[in-house]
């Protein structure tokens, strides 16, 4: 019963590694999609990773249910190390699920610095000491 069960969670740890290392790639990709120019390729990459996401959340369930089990407590030592490599993929996910966070709020405020400049607005100039000072333009377009 317990080797049933050991080799269950073995299983179970084994495709959420496997998992993690697709959530990896598609973190990677999604990054690369960030800096690039194609916006579908940002939505594909961000549809994919929830996806990912949402597979691993499934296994992490069955993990749970299955270490709860009255079998489970005695089979835990046996995965020590699956665990710990599946932490530190989930580790290195969360890093670079945290970089391309960070790529999308500068995109942002470039979209929209730009736009500024497009409507009118003031835009945000440097003067000779560093010092930033915001300076009227004319719009660039007028709708």
């Amino acid at each position: 019963m317990i080797s049933d069960a050991r080799r269950r969670l073995e299983d179970l740890l084994d495709r959420e590694i496997e998992l993690a290392r697709v959530l990896e790639a598609t973190l990677a990709a999604e990054k690369a999609a960030l800096t690039g120019d194609s916006p579908a390729a940002v939505e594909a990459n961000a549809a994919e990773k929830i996806r990912v996401l949402e597979a691993i959340e499934i296994l992490d369930q069955e993990r749970r249910s299955l270490c709860e089990s009255p079998t489970g407590p005695g089979i835990a030592a046996t995965v020590v190390e699956r665990w710990r490599r599946l932490m530190e993929l989930m580790a290195g996910c969360r890093t670079a699920n945290e970089v391309n966070g960070h790529i999308i709020h500068v995109r942002r405020h470039q979209i929209r610095q730009l736009l500024d400049i497009v409507r009118g607005g003031p835009s945000i100039t440097y003067d000779p000491q560093g010092k930033t000072f915001a300076k009227a333009l004319r719009a660039l377009a007028r709708a």
